[in-house]
C-alpha cells in the first residue's frame, strides 16, 4: 500500500513539473504512464486477494 500511494505522489509531482515547467512535457507523459502503471498494479493486486470461491 505504501508503494502505491508513493507512485500516485511520484506521478503527480511529474505531472504538476511537466506543465509548470516549459519545454519539460516528457515530464507529464511520464507522470501519466507511472498513475497508469500504477493503477495496472493495484488491479492485479485486488484480483489476487480473492481466494478461492465456494461451490454452489
Amino acid at each position: 500500500m505504501t508503494l502505491f500511494l508513493a507512485l500516485i505522489i511520484v506521478a503527480i509531482g511529474l505531472g504538476i513539473a511537466g506543465v509548470a515547467v516549459k519545454g519539460l512535457f516528457y515530464l507529464l507523459i511520464i507522470g501519466i504512464l507511472v498513475f497508469l502503471a500504477n493503477l495496472v498494479l493495484g488491479g492485479i493486486r485486488i484480483g489476487r486477494r480473492r481466494g478461492p470461491r465456494a461451490a454452489r
